[in-house]
Protein backbone atom coordinates (compact mmCIF):
# COMPACT_ATOMS: atom_id res chain seq x y z
CA UNK A 1 0.00 0.00 0.00
CA UNK A 2 2.74 2.24 1.17
CA UNK A 3 4.20 1.68 -3.13
CA UNK A 4 0.69 3.07 -4.13
CA UNK A 5 1.63 6.73 -2.33
CA UNK A 6 4.71 6.99 -3.84
CA UNK A 7 3.98 8.61 -7.03
CA UNK A 8 1.31 11.38 -5.70
CA UNK A 9 4.22 12.10 -2.73
CA UNK A 10 6.56 13.17 -5.59
CA UNK A 11 3.89 15.11 -7.65
CA UNK A 12 2.36 16.47 -4.47
CA UNK A 13 6.10 17.63 -3.63
CA UNK A 14 6.71 19.33 -7.13
CA UNK A 15 3.89 21.12 -7.12
CA UNK A 16 4.12 22.52 -3.45
CA UNK A 17 8.15 23.60 -4.55
CA UNK A 18 6.96 24.96 -7.71
CA UNK A 19 4.19 26.99 -5.58
CA UNK A 20 6.45 28.29 -2.90
CA UNK A 21 9.11 29.63 -6.37
CA UNK A 22 5.93 31.10 -7.56
CA UNK A 23 5.74 33.26 -4.30
CA UNK A 24 8.42 35.51 -6.08
CA UNK A 25 6.71 35.99 -8.91
CA UNK A 26 5.08 34.55 -12.15
CA UNK A 27 5.22 34.93 -15.60
CA UNK A 28 2.45 33.67 -17.75
CA UNK A 29 2.28 32.74 -21.27
CA UNK A 30 -0.31 31.62 -23.80
CA UNK A 31 0.06 28.07 -24.84
CA UNK A 32 -0.73 27.46 -28.75
CA UNK A 33 -4.03 25.55 -27.60
CA UNK A 34 -4.70 29.09 -25.90
CA UNK A 35 -4.23 27.63 -22.51
CA UNK A 36 -2.81 30.12 -20.36
CA UNK A 37 0.49 28.85 -18.65
CA UNK A 38 2.13 30.30 -15.11
CA UNK A 39 5.63 29.89 -14.46
CA UNK A 40 7.69 31.26 -11.73
CA UNK A 41 9.56 34.17 -12.55
CA UNK A 42 13.03 33.11 -12.44
CA UNK A 43 15.19 35.65 -10.26
CA UNK A 44 18.83 36.23 -10.94
CA UNK A 45 20.27 39.24 -8.86
CA UNK A 46 22.73 40.99 -10.92
CA UNK A 47 25.67 43.50 -10.58
CA UNK A 48 24.74 46.84 -11.47
CA UNK A 49 27.94 46.89 -13.80
CA UNK A 50 26.11 50.04 -15.31
CA UNK A 51 26.25 52.09 -11.88
CA UNK A 52 29.92 51.09 -11.42
CA UNK A 53 30.58 52.57 -14.76
CA UNK A 54 28.92 55.64 -14.12
CA UNK A 55 31.03 55.62 -10.65
CA UNK A 56 34.27 55.41 -12.33
CA UNK A 57 33.38 57.50 -14.86
CA UNK A 58 32.60 60.64 -12.17
CA UNK A 59 35.23 60.01 -10.23
CA UNK A 60 37.44 60.58 -12.87
CA UNK A 61 36.08 63.82 -13.94
CA UNK A 62 36.07 65.14 -10.29
CA UNK A 63 39.45 64.41 -10.58
CA UNK A 64 40.05 66.34 -14.01
CA UNK A 65 37.78 68.88 -12.63
CA UNK A 66 39.91 69.27 -9.61
CA UNK A 67 43.24 69.39 -10.92
CA UNK A 68 42.22 72.28 -13.87
CA UNK A 69 41.14 74.46 -10.83
CA UNK A 70 43.97 73.94 -8.81
CA UNK A 71 47.02 73.17 -11.23
CA UNK A 72 49.74 70.55 -11.26
CA UNK A 73 51.67 72.08 -8.20
CA UNK A 74 48.94 72.80 -6.04
CA UNK A 75 46.94 69.21 -6.72
CA UNK A 76 50.20 66.99 -6.35
CA UNK A 77 51.43 68.67 -2.71
CA UNK A 78 47.53 68.00 -1.76
CA UNK A 79 48.02 64.52 -3.09
CA UNK A 80 50.85 64.12 -1.30
CA UNK A 81 49.79 66.05 2.02
CA UNK A 82 47.02 62.86 1.96
CA UNK A 83 49.55 60.16 1.51
CA UNK A 84 51.29 60.86 5.09
CA UNK A 85 48.13 60.70 7.25
CA UNK A 86 46.28 57.61 8.52
CA UNK A 87 45.39 54.74 6.43
CA UNK A 88 42.32 56.13 5.13
CA UNK A 89 44.04 59.35 3.56
CA UNK A 90 46.60 57.26 1.98
CA UNK A 91 44.21 55.03 0.21
CA UNK A 92 42.38 58.46 -0.55
CA UNK A 93 46.04 59.43 -1.89
CA UNK A 94 46.73 56.64 -3.98
CA UNK A 95 42.85 57.54 -5.69
CA UNK A 96 43.89 60.82 -6.04
CA UNK A 97 47.07 60.13 -8.25
CA UNK A 98 47.05 62.14 -11.22
CA UNK A 99 46.85 59.82 -14.05
CA UNK A 100 46.74 60.07 -18.19
CA UNK A 101 43.08 59.94 -18.31
CA UNK A 102 43.06 63.01 -14.69
CA UNK A 103 45.59 64.98 -17.39
CA UNK A 104 43.49 64.57 -20.31
CA UNK A 105 40.05 65.72 -18.68
CA UNK A 106 42.25 68.41 -17.46
CA UNK A 107 42.77 69.42 -20.58
CA UNK A 108 40.14 68.97 -22.10
CA UNK A 109 38.42 71.52 -19.05
CA UNK A 110 40.99 74.39 -19.81
CA UNK A 111 40.55 74.10 -23.55
CA UNK A 112 36.58 75.06 -23.03
CA UNK A 113 36.84 77.18 -19.58
CA UNK A 114 39.55 79.92 -20.04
Amino acid sequence: MAQANVPFDKRLKRIVRRHDRMANGVVTSVNADGLIVARPRVYRPRFPLKGLIALVVTGFLFKGFLFAALGAEAYEERVAGLSSGSFVEKAGAWVMQPDVATVFIADQVKTIMP
